[in-house]
């Protein structure tokens, strides 16, 4: 089984710890970094080359969104989950034409932590339910592309 590979960028120190902690606990899944801002974090996906950066959007400096751009626009194959407290679906949408390939609640459970990271890494996009309030978009994407997903369902 190939090891899923994960750049965690948060800037909370217990917030990355916590994660690192969950995300070590899933079968196939290593931690190959962590960043406290959105700069580290496009340093440490061109360095690491990770399959994915679980990507807060509010860091100080560059924020997540940003940072997300830049990752996108470089070129890299690493795909970005975003990971929020903001349920708001202008959130979403801003995440997702930034490149995202997916938003993620802070308030998930574990079961879909595992499920978001591996659909993303997997070429799905993927949405907290909870995300999604006044929207019909399903939680799980694979035809769309993040950014047309963003045009057709979140406007």
């Amino acid at each position: 089984m190939t090891r899923l590979r994960i750049v965690i960028a948060d800037d909370h120190v217990l917030v990355r710890a916590g994660l690192r902690a969950l995300l070590e606990g899933l079968d196939g899944v290593e931690v190959v970094g962590e960043a406290g801002n959105g700069n580290e974090a496009v340093r440490l996906v061109e360095q690491l080359q990770p399959d994915v950066a679980l990507m807060d959007v509010s860091m100080a400096g560059l924020n997540g969104l940003e940072a997300t751009r830049r990752i996108v626009k470089r070129g890299f194959r690493t795909r970005v989950l975003i990971l929020s407290m903001h349920a708001d679906k202008e959130y979403v949408r801003q995440a997702l034409v930034a490149g995202a390939a997916g938003y993620l609640l802070k308030n998930a459970d574990r079961w879909e932590l595992e499920m978001a990271l591996r659909a993303v890494a997997g070429g799905q996009v993927w949405l907290s339910p909870r995300s999604e309030q006044g929207s019909s978009v399903p939680t799980r994407r694979t035809a769309l592309t993040a950014a047309a997903h963003a045009d057709t369902c979140m406007s």
